[in-house]
């Protein structure tokens, strides 16, 4: 176990750079089940950005785009499209952290700051990671308003909350070569450990293969994939995100529940698109994953995959990308136990994937 120098207590929220605010949010209220509780925008005073944010079970996301062509959120949204920004970690010390990974080496894009309204204090600060994402520090222990100064309180519940807990991990893709310099990165930085490393062997087809390497904090609460492109006959789905995304970014982010059926029975009922699981991925699913609590038919309807390992079981589905570009998606994700990704389904997920890119004519 590396050396817990950076406590991290959780992750924070999340914070998405989209074209349209206004329309994300009601995207993730109608589609995925969340409550809009924040908002800053020109009623709040903010002549350049607009903000909402959204949340469910303990994931808060923010939704951010822009008011003028020349802030950053525009320029980035015309480079990438719509995705994830900023990772933000709950810390007990703002200027303890940034000043532990100052010190190995990050990249500091902004320094402590505090801000202050008559809700109290919120301070915070980010570091640098792959492409254009950066992670935040953010110590919200003093404030009680509506997320953080500048924003105001705007509950608009959820039509359909679908059950998503909490944030179980965040995936990364990056250039070939690159996942062992954002490997050590995060080791040497931030003090996580690698947990887990998939190879092209694992992860591959007749057509195309990725590497994964998985690391996590001091805890094991915040878990972070790295993936990168293996050589292959033809173009992998990680490099069709690097071709669309226009460089490295978060490829998916996976959400816990406690009951997969139900989540994803809503989550369709509500339009989400999923990834076609073949028939033929439930006829050896007994016998490859023993006795498990679910009826396996109900499984097989919901497009529901299935994985053991020594300590449990798990149970994940995986959505079609929730943007023009096939770039991000969301995992659903139920554990009984097991710590693991699922290795044994990345041969029938790569199988789904490659059909669809087919469809689109990027395979």
């Amino acid at each position: 176990m590396a050396t817990d120098f950076l406590p991290l207590n959780a992750i924070d929220h999340i914070e998405f750079y989209v074209g349209n605010a206004f329309q994300a949010a009601h995207f993730y209220r109608n589609m995925f089940g969340f409550d809009i509780t924040a908002y800053r925008g020109l009623e709040t005073r903010d002549r350049e950005r607009t903000s909402y944010v959204i949340e469910q079970g303990k994931v808060r996301f923010v939704l951010t785009s822009a008011l003028t062509p020349d802030h950053e959120c525009a320029r980035h949204c015309q480079l990438h499209g719509d995705g994830v920004k900023t990772v933000a970690f709950d810390v007990d010390d703002v200027d303890a952290s940034i000043e532990a990974v100052r010190s190995r080496g990050a990249t500091i894009v902004a320094k402590p700051t505090t801000l202050e309204d008559d809700f109290g204090a919120y301070r915070f600060a980010s570091i640098r990671t792959y492409g254009e994402t950066l992670h935040a520090f953010v110590d919200r222990k003093k404030y009680k308003g509506a997320f953080a100064p500048g924003f105001a309180e705007k509950k608009v519940a959820s039509t359909n909350g679908v059950g998503i807990a909490a944030v179980d991990h965040v995936v990364g893709n990056v250039e070939l070569g690159a996942m062992n310099h954002w490997v050590n990165f995060y080791r040497s930085v931030l003090g996580f450990e690698q947990l887990a490393h998939f190879t092209d062997d694992d992860i591959s087809t007749e057509y195309s293969a990725l590497m994964s390497k998985v690391v996590q904090n001091g805890t094991g609460k915040i878990k972070f994939p790295i993936n990168e492109p293996a050589d292959g006959k033809k173009k992998s789905q990680i490099e069709e995100y690097l071709d669309f995304y226009r460089g490295p970014g978060v490829q998916h982010i996976a959400m816990n529940t406690g009951d997969i059926c139900a989540t994803v029975k809503n989550l369709r009922e509500n339009g989400v698109r999923f990834l076609h699981v073949p028939d033929t991925y439930y006829a050896t699913l007994i016998e490859r994953v023993g006795k498990i609590d679910e009826d396996f038919g109900r499984l097989q309807e919901l497009g529901i995959l299935v994985d053991r390992d020594e300590d449990g079981y798990l149970l994940q589905v995986f959505t079609q990308p929730v943007e023009d570009r096939p770039t991000l998606f969301y995992e659903i994700i139920e554990r009984h136990g097991s710590r693991g990704f699922g290795v044994g389904n990345f041969k029938a997920l790569f199988v789904s994937i490659e059909e669809e890119q087919r469809r689109r004519g990027t395979l």
